[in-house]
């Protein structure tokens, strides 16, 4: 299809165009809001006031769930005792830095060799800017935040594809989405000049569409899509009499058939609420937060303690852990359990049968990162990416471009973050292949890669020990029958961590369900109302 040439050869396919080609020219966020695809984070209230009736609490696990609770009941004066058996705090907000070790379940042992001052942030990576109790939190810690570039319309997109003029090759991701926008204004701009549509307009709303849809998509004089310099240009302009060219836009015949309107460069990444800009980081490393939270309870923290049972009784619970391999025994008033579910499945409990269930069943997304430090930011220097994502429907998925230190010599980028059967593929490779694999197609995006790479890191989230899945990944189904269990206290134990909201993958969920389970917590201790939800929403 070479362009629309008329209303009337168009009508049979429009309703199935529209529908596949909606993602790309930004037509489905708002109606993902309106069916409630799309959580929001807004600050609760949050205004617990001590008393002289006070509580000895366990708390399983040293993630931002686990600390965070911590920190809250140290302030309303309760003893506290936080088990984690890690030799770090942080959890799944893990920064991996030159000399750090990690082994996974089936693997050698890896020791990190990035230069000092190059990290990857293993975990999590980004902070959406209504996310207010992550922002209120790094405001309280004291935690310095800086922009989080998550669009770059100047990076790419690359389809491995057997058929199609612009497949297998880098395209940039401007270049689809302004052709994109452009042709689908054309059509609803014809479509709409013809009486095309199925709900009446006055003749005056009619003209306002129209000449929306006309700059919208930067229609010519006679409303047809030719391209224009959003895409960028032939020749950029300068200084004399270079007043520039704008490249020629794509045929959408050529875009279809090369596969840019496939799942894989949907732009639902970018709609998504949580990944709107703007989005910011920690300044120096995702482990600033964890790293603040931890100064804060240091007191209380046993580190490399795997808990082995937890035993809820009528009046107390005992819990049986091992440190530095030697077994112990701790008796507190209440728990809170932050362990993530696939970790305490494995844990003797004598926990109700349904909450059981709910434990074994939630599956967990599988997911993946490779980090590649290179000796040369030929991403900034050659192609003028600062920040940002590639996304192809390679097994690599995506690559992610550093957000700091800009035009400085080195940089770590993301080499591969992936999910599942994709990161299933890579995790089974050896951290050798996995190497080779997200070196030899990131290649095909940037050539550069061969002359100007040192050294990876890479790493399985459903292999990492006391982690086993990157975070809960609720069903329909599963989220009706198995999150109302999770969120009950088991006799004395409350559980936490982002598997117990609705806020999953995010640090959000990490700190709303802490206070949650703190404010549940003082609530029965002082035999008063709690504030939160209590039940599911």
């Amino acid at each position: 299809m070479a362009e629309i040439v008329g209303c009337q050869m168009i009508m049979v396919s429009r309703r199935n165009f529209i529908q596949k080609s909606s993602a790309a020219a930004g037509l489905g966020f708002l109606s993902l809001k309106a069916l409630g695809f799309v959580p929001e984070a807004p600050l609760k209230i949050f205004d617990l006031h001590s008393t002289d009736r006070k509580a000895h609490v366990a708390i399983l696990g040293a993630g931002l769930a686990g600390m965070t609770a911590g920190w809250e009941l140290r302030k309303l004066g309760y003893q506290v005792t936080i088990l984690e058996a890690r030799k770090r705090t942080g959890g799944r907000v893990w920064t991996v830095r030159g000399g750090d070790q990690e082994k996974e379940l089936d693997k050698p042992n890896q020791v990190c060799r990035f230069d000092k001052g190059q990290y990857l942030n293993a975990g999590a990576a980004r902070i959406p800017h209504h996310h207010a109790l992550t922002m209120h939190y790094c405001k309280a810690l004291g935690v310095p935040l800086e922009a989080y570039n998550n669009i770059n319309e100047g990076a790419y997109f690359y389809s491995e594809h057997d058929k199609g003029s612009l497949a297998n090759m880098p395209v940039r991701i401007r270049e689809i989405h302004n052709d994109i926008r452009g042709y689908l204004a054309e059509l609803m701009h014809k479509c709409l000049s013809a009486d095309g549509l199925d709900q009446p307009l006055t003749s005056e709303d009619q003209e306002k569409i129209l000449e929306y849809l006309r700059v919208e998509g930067a229609l010519d004089i006679d409303r047809l899509y030719k391209g224009s310099s959003r895409r960028g240009y032939r020749d950029y302009p300068g200084a004399g009499s270079k007043a520039g060219r704008s490249a020629d836009a794509f045929l959408l015949s050529d875009i279809i058939e090369s596969g840019f309107l496939d799942p894989s460069f949907s732009n639902l990444p970018e709609y998504d609420l949580n990944l709107q800009q703007t989005l910011f980081q920690p300044v120096g490393g995702m482990d600033q937060i964890s790293k603040a939270l931890e100064q804060q309870v240091s007191d209380d923290l046993v580190l490399d303690a795997q808990v082995l049972s937890v035993i809820s009784e009528e009046e107390k619970v005992a819990i049986t852990y091992t440190e530095a391999g030697e077994e112990k025994q701790l008796v507190a008033d209440y728990c809170i359990c932050t362990l993530p579910l696939p970790v305490l499945g494995k844990v003797t409990n004598n926990f109700r049968p349904a909450l059981l269930r709910a434990i074994d069943y939630v599956p967990y997304n599988k997911t993946g990162k490779i980090g590649f430090q290179f000796n040369r930011r030929f991403w900034e220097e050659d192609d003028a990416i600062y920040g940002g994502i590639s996304r192809t429907n390679m097994d690599i998925t995506q690559i992610f471009y550093p957000n700091t230190d800009y035009q400085s010599d080195k940089g770590v980028l993301v080499g591969y973050y992936n999910f599942g059967d994709k990161a299933e593929r890579f995790a089974e490779l050896s951290l050798a292949e996995r190497e080779q694999l997200a070196l030899q197609q990131g290649a095909k995006i940037h050539p550069q890669y061969k002359d100007h790479f040192e050294n990876s890191f890479s790493l399985a989230w459903h292999k990492i020990p006391y982690s086993e899945g990157g975070w809960a990944q609720y069903s329909e189904a599963a989220r009706k029958r198995f999150y109302p269990e999770l969120i009950k206290p088991e006799g004395r134990v409350y559980m936490a961590g982002e598997h117990t909201t609705y806020l999953t993958a995010w640090m959000a969920g990490a700190f709303e369900s802490a206070r949650r389970s703190v404010d549940l917590i003082h609530a029965r201790v002082n035999e008063s109302q709690p504030q939160y939800e209590t039940t599911e929403p």
